[in-house]
């Protein structure tokens, strides 16, 4: 289902992708030699612009499997620079992206990007979203390695970039992990879609976890949230049945920057926790023992 609005059209009568193209383009022949981790920093930097460029120009928004679940030419057009990039620039690596960027890996290094995270948020106007991408080794579904994430949140100008061998850095700081602290003194970051509203065990989790806990924010953006879990801002992040595009890019940055993350089987789902150790601790659990 698509909303009314046609597909925008750029200066000079160009498509967004065509955009995309030629951002790539200039991306390979300025900058194609970059290490993995000066690339993750130019990717989510440039798919960010070019996507808050397409919201300013017009967006044509499409719901994939519901009123709060979209996708806009932004989406695809970011997606499709990374691809593009990363076609030509890692050839031997994988590639998989929210939006169906595929590729198979024949190094055993996979790209998982989501380069609108927070698309809802987006649409919207707000400021609350941002591009992400993880570099892992083996299954992206369960990899036996994650070598990097990085986050950049445009509205803000910053950019994150680390993971378990790589210390977590904002815009080229090193993070410093804030004190430890349990669950009952924490900030938790989560998200519980209203469909498990209901009388359902994920939202008994959800409630078992918040109530100890100091106080909750709910904003819409798993990589957002994450990053601002690595850099002090959260001490607990939890959410359940999590794509490994909304997973893996924080996961790195929250264990680059000395947090811990966990993921506990409960109530026929897996629930995802990351922040300051004593937190994760706790509510895993409260998760246990609930469900």
């Amino acid at each position: 289902m698509s909303d009314t609005q046609d597909s925008p059209t750029l200066p000079g009568g160009h498509s967004p992708l065509e955009l995309a193209d030629a951002m790539a383009k200039t991306q390979l022949a300025a900058h194609g030699d970059r290490d993995d981790e000066g690339l993750a920093r130019d990717l989510v930097l440039n798919a960010g612009r070019l996507a808050w460029r397409l919201r300013e120009i017009g967006l044509s928004v499409d719901h994939k499997t519901g009123l709060t679940d979209v996708v806009t030419d932004a989406d695809r057009a970011a997606e499709h620079f990374v691809s593009r990039v990363l076609s030509e620039a890692r050839p031997d690596d994988g590639i998989v992206g929210e939006e169906g960027a595929a590729a198979k890996s024949s190094s055993g290094r996979t790209w998982v990007v989501d380069p609108v995270d927070g698309t809802f948020n987006f649409t919207r106007g707000s400021d609350y979203w941002c591009s992400a991408l993880a570099l892992v080794e083996g299954d992206p579904d369960n990899p036996e390695r994650i070598i990097l994430g990085a986050v950049h949140r445009t509205a803000m100008g910053y950019t994150w970039l680390g993971g378990p061998e790589i210390p977590t850095t904002r815009d080229g700081k090193r993070l410093n992990a804030p004190a430890d602290v349990p669950l009952e003194e924490a900030a938790v970051a989560t998200y519980l879609d209203p469909k498990f509203l209901g009388d359902t065990p994920q939202r008994r989790g959800y409630e078992a976890v918040v109530a100890r806990a100091a106080t909750q924010r709910m904003l819409g953006a798993g990589s957002v949230d994450l990053a601002d879990t690595a850099s002090g801002g959260h001490d607990l992040w939890l959410q359940h049945t999590v794509t490994s595009w909304d997973w893996l890019p924080g996961r790195a940055l929250v264990e680059g920057a000395g947090g811990t993350t966990r993921t506990v089987e409960a109530a026929g789902v897996s629930w995802r926790l990351a922040g300051r150790p004593r937190a994760v601790e706790d509510a895993a659990r409260v998760l246990e023992w609930v469900l």
